[in-house]
């Protein structure tokens, strides 16, 4: 903050005694201040300052949080994608077809493969194996996990719901105004 001599001879505001070409009754008192006026103007700058970086660091945080939530999300689905391709090129001797359920297994040598025939169905008489998993093929091309099967058709029977509520489209009811 400014010194005490330099506050005595600052005014608050440009002094001007004739504001749009009018002159003011006491000229004298545009340019009077008082010492106390300048340090509370300036206490009040402050103030305002302080509370504008305080906001805008808020305001910032919230960014960076949402910044790392989506970063978090861009994340999941490369790892998902990452494992949804696996599942793609492992093999199998017959076509895919989705909403079907294929199950993961590994032969001794480590070869993963899928197979239509569930361990159940297996029993006792199949090959040396081992059972890596339950996977149902989404029309998406995706795949969901035996285990993820209920929420995943949760989450469809939902969104199935939503689309069904949806009116008209609007664009069937746009007047374009075009004479033909």
């Amino acid at each position: 903050m400014d010194n005490s001599k330099d506050l005595l001879t600052k005014a608050l505001v440009e002094r001007n005694i004739k504001p749009q070409g009018i002159l003011l009754n006491d000229p004298e008192s545009v340019a009077k201040t008082c010492q106390q006026d300048l340090i509370t103007l300036a206490t009040e700058i402050e103030k305002a300052d302080n509370f504008i970086k305080a906001n805008t660091c808020s305001k910032l945080q919230i960014i960076v949080e949402q910044i790392k939530a989506l970063k978090k999300q861009a994340e999941n689905i490369l790892t998902e994608a990452d494992w949804n391709m696996k599942l793609h090129h492992v093999s199998c001797n017959f076509v895919k077809h989705p909403g079907h359920v294929y199950h993961l297994y590994q032969r001794e040598t480590g070869q993963l493969y899928f197979s239509m025939i569930s361990p159940e169905e297996w029993g006792n008489s199949g090959p040396i194996q081992i059972y890596k998993g339950s996977y149902r093929l989404e029309h998406d091309r995706s795949w969901t996990s035996l285990e993820e099967i209920d929420k995943k058709n949760k989450e469809i029977t939902m969104l199935a719901n939503l689309w069904s509520n949806i009116s008209t489209p609007t664009y069937k009811s746009l007047d374009l105004n075009v004479n033909m």
